[in-house]
């Protein structure tokens, strides 16, 4: 892109469309079927359920473990908690927390209060007392929903006693299980349930199905799509104190409608999408939860991911699609036994949340006879921004093409109101009807955010003449060696190359020489062999000297986040501590 006429700058740019003179270089490579100028009519998020539900009452909704609902069945239980909700005070702007695994008291709850004009607090179940804390006051939070799994009530019953929560709406797991599960579980594992009749914060506890003795009338909200704020999902906080993306309506239904018009042969009320991804998080929020819906698909949810469980579910259950991380993908190419499972019948696989390393692509492919193609989104944007065509040219480690209506521009990343030329490397600023309205209660992170109305990711990348895009690294990630910059995910790609080598992530160190140097963490494939010299020296050939890892430190598993993609935070806070 040049400086001055081929990047989209001016204000009535913001909005793909609304130029019909924008002539984009990605432009030459969508797929006919696709058009980069469609339009989108911005909605309420409750709308997805009601379309769905209206149209195919009958249709499964949710397998849960076994336990099937039809959309007429969960629709009736959303008008029952809305109700039920409404009772307790819950109104427009309300702030409703969710702290669940995946099941469907959260589909429930979650439409329940889109209904009301109420806002959903996505919250993570791995969170510590403080970290709930912190979000709880930060966000405002009236009521919260969890279950009574031990696990997750023993926090929220601390949080009561301190006063830091006004209510919370405790759900039965085992009312969610086929009733022989349900036996079972109580006779097996009644050890994880908690005694909620026996907690001192007694008196803010309503019991879910209190909550939903009722007729399910309600006063449904009257929502403004492009105003009214849906979703306050919280950034991760790796760079400082967590942030609460304000998504609205708009946000949530155009991106829903963006990723369904990627992949149109995927047919409305024929599709099972299988849940191994947490709806907490946005990216399973949209393309899992809201796309299935919007589908009106079978959703297949698992309560949290075990492999081997996993597979057996993709036998059993059949599903078309599954979005997922690298590292699941990952995870099932270098599964011993994956011949004895049956995934003939995935069509579409979206990886998401991190780089997908090209060779864990090509093998999943070749190993599974499904497509998956890589996207790229942030919590702020709804969060899925671009996406790899299906049909046409596969590019190697690209995040591919920008979906309808959103606009990428590559800014300098000293001075983000300059655009890069053409293959230059350049922040990602993006605008698009996904983008978020800015932080909950953050004027100046807000401000700090945006140039104009793009918002900047604080990634890297470079555009090719093609208009596909290909990340280089966070910016925060860059290592600084001898004034030299040093890219992670490019030392990352070439390890991933080597076979003994399953997983790897690579961080800035201290050097007293350098400044800083790369090091990595190697997860060796199960019965694989590499010593540090080994490793070091098949990156010689590939890898700048600048860019060869100081040292290489094997471990048997490397951290990763709720989602299950690789993460650098507590690895860069271990190297700290030493130095």
């Amino acid at each position: 892109m040049s400086n001055s006429t081929s990047g989209p700058t001016a204000p009535e740019q913001s909005m793909a469309g609304s130029n019909d003179n924008f002539s984009p270089p990605w432009l030459k490579s969508y797929p006919d079927e696709l058009d980069w100028r469609q339009k989108f009519t911005p909605h309420a998020v409750g709308e997805l359920f009601d379309r769905a539900v209206n149209k195919y009452p009958e249709r499964t909704c949710t397998n849960f473990l076994g336990k099937k609902l039809s959309y007429a069945d969960i629709g009736a239980l959303i008008d029952k908690a809305a109700a039920g909700l409404q009772q307790h005070g819950i109104t427009k702007g309300s702030k409703v927390g969710l702290l669940l695994p995946n099941c469907p008291t959260f589909i429930v709850h979650y439409f329940a209060a889109m209904k009301l004009g109420a806002v959903i607090v996505n919250y993570n179940p791995l969170y510590t007392v403080d970290e709930l804390r912190f979000q709880i006051e930060d966000s405002q939070t009236d009521i919260l929903i969890t279950l009574d799994l031990k696990a997750l009530f023993t926090k929220i019953n601390a949080l009561l006693e301190q006063n830091a929560l006004k209510k919370v709406v405790v759900a039965s797991f085992t009312s969610l299980l086929p009733t022989a599960k349900a036996i079972g579980f109580r006779v097996l594992k009644r050890g994880d349930l908690a005694n909620v009749g026996g907690s001192s914060a007694r008196d803010k506890i309503v019991l879910e199905k209190d909550l939903l003795d009722n007729d399910g009338r309600f006063s449904a909200a009257e929502i403004s799509p492009l105003e009214d704020i849906a979703v306050l999902q919280y950034t991760g906080g790796t760079t400082g104190t967590p942030k609460g993306a304000m998504l609205t309506h708009a946000n949530l239904t155009v991106n829903v409608a963006q990723v369904s018009s990627w992949a149109p042969e995927l047919k409305i009320a024929e599709e099972k999408v299988l849940a191994v991804l947490p709806f907490f998080h946005v990216f399973a929020m949209t393309v899992v939860m809201n796309y299935g819906i919007e589908r009106a698909a079978e959703i297949i949810i698992m309560p949290r991911f075990v492999l081997d469980d996993a597979l057996k579910l993709i036998n059993k259950t059949k599903p078309t699609i599954m979005p997922g991380v690298p590292t699941l993908f990952n995870a099932i190419i270098n599964h011993q036994k994956l011949n004895a499972y049956d995934m003939s019948s995935l069509k579409f696989c979206l990886s998401g949340g991190a780089a997908l390393p090209l060779e864990v692509k090509t093998k999943f492919e070749k190993l599974t006879g499904c497509k998956v193609v890589e996207g790229y989104g942030l919590s702020e944007t709804s969060p899925v921004l671009t996406c790899n065509p299906l049909t046409g040219p596969v590019k190697e480690n690209s995040i591919g093409l920008p979906l309808p209506q959103t606009i990428l521009s590559l800014r300098d990343i000293n001075d983000p109101s300059r655009e890069v030329a053409m293959g230059d490397e350049g922040e990602i600023c993006v605008s698009g009807p996904q983008i978020m309205k800015g932080y909950w209660n953050q004027t100046a992170e807000t401000d700090n955010t945006f140039v104009g109305d793009f918002f900047r990711t604080g990634d890297v990348a470079i555009m090719d003449s093609d208009g596909f895009f290909y990340i280089v690294d966070r910016i925060k990630d860059l290592i600084i060696c001898s004034g030299y910059n040093v890219y992670p995910r490019r030392i990352e790609e070439v390890l991933y190359e080597h076979p003994a080598v399953e997983e790897v992530t690579v961080i800035g160190i201290p050097d007293e020489y350098r400044g800083e140097a790369p090091k990595a963490f190697v997860k060796l494939v199960k019965g694989g062999h590499a010593t540090e010299a080994e490793l070091i020296e098949f990156t010689a050939t590939k890898l700048s000297k600048i860019e060869l890892p100081a040292k290489i430190e094997f471990r048997d598993e490397l951290p990763k986040t709720m989602i299950g993609k690789l993460s650098k935070k507590e690895l860069k806070q271990e190297e700290l501590k030493k130095s």
